[in-house]
């Protein structure tokens, strides 16, 4: 079930999801880098990962951007609501620097923010998913009311890098902004978490890992064909089919081949 986050949380805040499924035996996913942050909010057992931070099994937990994959696996029932936001978005209700969630996977106890602690028993005891969403967008909201201002500056070079697939040069960006290089990437790091250069070497990725398996299933049914690598790398601004071969093993921790078995 997908909920549309309040008109007032448009830019911070992408898309509520509600989720429950089951394994009897241990299902694992591979999530790769994509330039948004991840908020779960179980309402059952924890689920392991293994990633930069090392091995963890949090039941809700927040995944902050991230530049290295995170291998998610359970066995039976998994039962909640991922929001998906932006890194401005996570730094705007936050109000932390985002470097100290770079790569890492909190559990709510450790963002010394009750309120957020205590949304997973209350949601998993709202009837409803709209409910739920509801009580979901009067929470970010009254977060949003004593939230941090990112720069503008950075709002408008985040914006830029998206709208560019991470193409756009970063000396541009600064120039655009009227900062020095050095200035932008200060600010930038510390309110998206990632410096410029590699945050656009992810938002380039993530374009990249959308166009090779397209969302249609084109090949049959629910078996999307897939682009061919050659093709892709041409479309983000790769130098060749090689260097998104390597981009693959660096950021998603396998081969591109081995990324599409997973998802065809």
């Amino acid at each position: 079930m997908t909920g549309r986050p309040h008109r007032a949380l448009a830019g911070l805040v992408l898309r509520y999801e509600g989720y429950r499924e089951a394994s009897a035996t241990p299902l694992r996913r591979r999530q790769v880098p994509h330039g948004a942050c991840t908020l779960i909010l179980s309402f059952g057992p924890p689920i392991r990962l293994v990633g930069p931070a090392g091995p963890l099994a949090p039941a809700s937990f927040l995944a902050g951007v991230h530049d290295a994959a995170v291998i998610t696996e359970f066995v039976g029932p998994q039962h909640g609501v991922q929001v998906d936001l932006t890194p401005l978005g996570l730094f705007t209700l936050l109000g932390r620097p985002m470097p100290e969630l770079t790569n890492r996977t909190p559990q709510l106890e450790e963002l010394d923010a009750p309120d957020l602690t205590a949304l997973p028993q209350r949601l998993a005891a709202d009837p409803t998913w709209p409910a739920r969403f509801a009580r979901l967008d009067a929470a970010l909201l009254r977060r949003l009311d004593d939230g941090a201002d990112p720069d503008a500056e950075v709002a408008w070079a985040w914006q830029r890098m998206v709208r560019t697939g991470g193409t756009v040069a970063v000396q541009r960006l600064a120039d655009e902004v009227g900062w020095s290089r050095r200035h932008l990437l200060t600010r930038f790091r510390n309110q998206i978490g990632l410096a410029p250069k590699p945050a656009a070497r992810v938002v380039r990725f993530a374009r990249a890992t959308r166009l090779l398996v397209p969302p249609s299933p084109t090949g049959g049914p629910g078996h999307p064909r897939p682009r061919s690598l050659a093709d892709v790398a041409a479309r983000c601004g790769y130098a060749d089919q090689a260097h998104l071969a390597r981009e693959f093993r660096d950021l998603a921790g396998c081969t591109a081949t081995e990324f599409l078995a997973e998802r065809v």
